[in-house]
């Protein structure tokens, strides 16, 4: 790849960057997006744009950035939570490593790199970027110490600096426990794989068992039901209910009239509902029900939540095992009311192992599937070897500009659109292995994306790319070593690249929310539906955490072998540093990782 490839990408990303903060800027100003961009944190600066007309609405503005900055992490952990600040240090930890790095090595390592043999240097735009790796310096060269101090200091700053903040985070996290609030999942435990009996019920079983062994500390507990389509009704009535009640003290027109979409698409119309007299206050208590006192079959499902009277109590109960059958009688903490995912709790605890395996496997065929597209991006990136294979690509790239854009911009761009169907693909897979909260199945997802983007992104990218360039080594097993040894840095050059496209132009995007802000504009002018007060926008921590955790194993792995990507890798967390921040400040989280 020619460094003017790389000037090429550099400059379309950062006018995409520029161009997609200058839009959000001004879009978030404007009173239909307040959902999109704060969620139900409207911010008080913004109330008076929302009714007349005014020019500042229109005209990009820096406000934001400058906010962000002087949020500090006290108002972080009280608007978004310790997730959040856990988030925010991950940036202030590598924007502190890289710079030292960028310190090092551009000034010490790269110079060595760029004349490292002797060769007439060409114009620095001609110039490969190869010429830039260590792979152009001379075998047992005299200045390869310089490359191997500088890796002995950024190992030693990186663990030093990891150690404060793992004691930061300790501390946070210790601050955290012992100030929260009492809460009632706190003094509660989930009991899985409770034995059947012929004789008694699941509740009697559950009731006798804890009575004999925790009867100081058992208080109650509640069986878990499988209602099917019965709790799908009574979720829907409650959805019912929340969208209607605005109705309560306001003058509706009763009358029947047709509704038709003004999208100019959809011409169907359909007869509008009609508003039945309200029953008295009294009348309406007495038709209320609870879900308990629904005459329709239940269904145990082995699983119950057992209360307890002290916290000590609950904690010693979900740690310790209760039986000397592992499959029976466990216990772990309940997740928060708001957090429990329902439909998992009926699984029986002896498909979990069977769940997770499957799942497993799962995961590693899509990753063997994915080897297929990245094979075809490195590709793209080895134009020369490939032109030799297929001589009829040399008509097609003879203008420069052509190659510059195809080796210098597609790859990254090609790869970036493939990776977008790596989250939902992997949420699935959570789903599946059955966790029984929200937080779990994310936690789940953003380490199965991590193992992901990992070993596609990095490790096959450096493999498919060292096999297309050096495919005549294969004929000689024993310089398959040497060949790769010369390869693998060759491959940085599109990792450089990567952090352009799949860096800085991602947050751009990030911080601009196109899916919500189009989603927003077909919810209120296409379909007329009015919006979900209750709808909450929770920041997406299984994407955004293995994006940074990739960036910061490529700064780590490249930082000597092509030291050229540190600049790049530095805008990239500075930036991510402003975005991150404004998102989890604007945006109210639904559940913590911690």
């Amino acid at each position: 790849m020619k460094f003017g490839a790389l000037l090429t990408s550099a400059g379309i990303n950062i006018g995409l960057c520029v161009l997609f903060l200058s839009l959000y800027s001004i879009l978030r100003k404007q009173p239909q997006n307040v959902k999109v961009y704060f969620g139900r944190r409207i911010a008080e600066e913004n109330s008076r744009l929302r009714e007349a007309f005014i020019l500042e609405r229109f005209v990009p503005s820096t406000g934001w950035i400058v906010r962000s900055l002087r949020c500090t992490e006290d108002e972080i952990l009280a608007t978004a939570g310790l997730d959040a600040v856990v988030f925010n240090r991950i940036l202030v930890f590598s924007i502190r490593i890289f710079s030292l790095a960028a310190f090092l090595c551009v000034l010490g390592v790269l110079p060595l790199n760029y004349f490292g043999q002797d060769m007439l240097h060409v114009r620095i735009p001609s110039a490969s970027l190869e010429t830039f790796t260590i792979g152009n310096m001379e075998e047992r060269s005299r200045w390869l110490w310089v490359h191997c101090v500088a890796l002995y200091i950024i190992s030693a700053v990186a663990c030093l600096l990891l150690y404060l903040e793992y004691k930061h985070i300790a501390r946070l996290r210790l601050l955290h426990v012992s100030r929260a609030a009492p809460n009632p999942s706190h003094f509660t435990v989930l009991v899985r794989g409770i034995p059947k009996s012929t004789k008694e019920s699941f509740s009697c079983t559950v009731e006798s068992f804890f009575t004999k062994y925790h009867a100081s500390s058992y208080l109650s507990h509640q069986i878990i039901y499988k209602v099917g389509k019965v709790q799908k009704i009574v979720t829907g009535a409650k959805k019912a209910y929340r969208k209607f009640k605005h109705f309560k003290g306001t003058t509706v027109d009763q009358r029947c009239r047709p509704i038709t979409y003004r999208c100019g698409l959809c011409g169907a119309s359909s007869n509008s509902f009609q508003l039945l007299p309200v029953e008295p206050e009294q009348e309406r208590e007495k038709l209320d029900v609870n879900d308990s006192d629904l005459s329709l079959p239940d269904q145990d499902c082995g699983a119950a939540f057992v209360f307890f009277k002290t916290r000590y109590a609950a904690l010693v109960v979900s740690e310790i095992l209760q039986t000397s059958n592992p499959m029976k009688w466990v216990t772990s903490l309940a997740p928060e009311q708001d957090d429990v995912y329902w439909s998992n709790l009926w699984l029986p605890y002896k498909q979990l192992l069977f769940r997770r395996i499957a799942t497993l496997f799962g995961s590693i065929v899509f990753m063997f599937f994915f080897l297929i597209p990245v094979t075809f991006i490195q590709g793209l990136t080895q134009l020369e070897q490939l032109q030799q294979k297929l001589p009829f690509l040399k008509g097609i790239l003879k203008k420069k500009y052509i190659t510059q854009l195809v080796t210098g911009y597609l790859p990254s761009v090609i790869l970036q659109i493939f990776l977008y169907t790596v989250p939902p693909t992997m949420m699935f897979f959570s789903t599946l292995e059955g966790p029984v909260s929200h937080s779990e199945r994310k936690r789940s997802a953003c380490c199965k994306v991590l193992y992901f983007t990992i070993w596609n992104v990095f490790f096959v990218n450096v493999l498919s790319g060292s096999a297309i360039s050096q495919v005549n080594a294969l004929s000689s097993p024993k310089d398959i070593p040497m060949q790769l040894a010369r390869a693998v840095p060759v491959q940085a050059t599109f990792f450089t690249t990567y952090v352009l496209t799949s860096g800085w132009a991602s947050l751009s995007s990030e911080v601009m929310q196109l899916f919500g802000l189009t989603w927003n504009f077909i919810m209120k002018y296409i379909l007329r539906m009015k919006e979900d007060d209750n709808f909450v926008p929770s920041f997406p921590y299984h994407t955004e955490v293995p994006k940074v955790l990739l960036f910061g194993l490529l700064g780590f792995t490249c930082s000597v072998l092509a030291p050229l990507i540190l600049p790049f890798l530095l805008v990239y967390f500075f930036l991510g540093y402003v975005v991150y921040r404004n998102q989890v400040r604007n945006r109210r989280l639904n559940f913590d990782f911690m």
